[in-house]
């Protein structure tokens, strides 16, 4: 008789964490790389490979650790779904190393075709690795991203949660990871102009740290001069807790339990 695997330990949380969100960053930067440096894809291509790039690092670390992948995320669940806040601060560290030695690996893998299209490592390919307002063209300042911020990972919240609440309509056979992938996709689509839809603080300050190591100087700064780095740390996490306290208000409430529900009205596991 096969013994019971036992209930992952933290080191194997964290383990699962970083992996997961390396997977994440480097299919999310190197589809910005090709894109921006190679000059093959387009805009969808970056939103579907970002999207993609978030349902295959949920399926590596779903059942492990819940695949949070994003201290935004750690930090709504916590405020309103029980996740241990001890948790917290580890996740976080494990979900930034991911995203960093992730970006290292495109940095060194499209050293080249980033040192040609951009010989001088400036913002003119910053964008590959990190979030700059209005993407570093168009006219939106430092507080405009913000608000931006809040608003999108606000929007990610609140859908994550619906997707994963099991009294709702929650996807069967191991979907949600895709269907997580999709929203990240349309936010991508509807939400990327006005600061680039970083909505995840690991994946913005993992990133902008690897290329600030590897010739960016301006990484920490936009178009302008100002700081920067803060804005895709701070906004998504208060955009997320009000997204997902909006959530709990709005829909969850409501919400009959599964077991008081009819027949058929809600998918269930095999």
């Amino acid at each position: 008789m096969v013994k019971p695997r036992e209930a992952p330990t933290l080191a194997g949380e964290l383990a699962a964490e970083f992996a997961g969100t390396l997977i994440l960053i480097l299919f999310g930067t190197a589809v910005v790389a090709q894109v921006v440096a190679g000059g093959i894809g387009d805009h969808d291509s970056i939103a579907w490979g970002w999207g993609l790039g978030v349902t295959l690092g949920v399926y590596v670390a779903g059942r492990i650790s819940g695949a949070h992948l994003n201290p935004a995320v750690t930090v709504a669940l916590a405020v309103f779904k029980g996740f241990a806040w001890r948790k917290v601060l580890p996740y976080s560290a494990a979900q930034v190393l991911g995203a960093f030695v992730a970006a290292l690996i495109v940095r060194w893998n499209y050293g080249e075709v980033l040192a040609k299209f951009d010989p001088g490592f400036t913002l003119k390919s910053q964008g590959v690795f990190s979030t700059l307002p209005g993407n570093g063209a168009l006219p939106v300042h430092e507080w405009g991203a913000f608000r931006d911020q809040v608003i999108g990972t606000a929007i990610l919240l609140f859908l994550i949660l619906a997707v994963t609440d099991v009294n709702n309509s929650a996807p069967v056979a191991n979907l949600a990871p895709f269907v997580v992938g999709l929203v990240v996709v349309a936010i991508g689509m509807a939400w990327g102009t006005n600061a680039g839809y970083a909505i995840n603080p690991a994946r913005d300050f993992g990133p902008r740290l690897a290329s600030w190591l590897t010739g960016y100087a301006s990484a920490w700064r936009d178009q302008y001069g100002n700081l920067y780095f803060w804005v895709p740390i701070v906004a998504p996490l208060i955009g997320a807790v009000l997204g997902a306290g909006l959530y709990q208000t709005l829909v969850a409430r409501y919400l009959p339990r599964s077991s008081e529900q009819e027949p058929g009205r809600v998918p269930t596991e095999a």
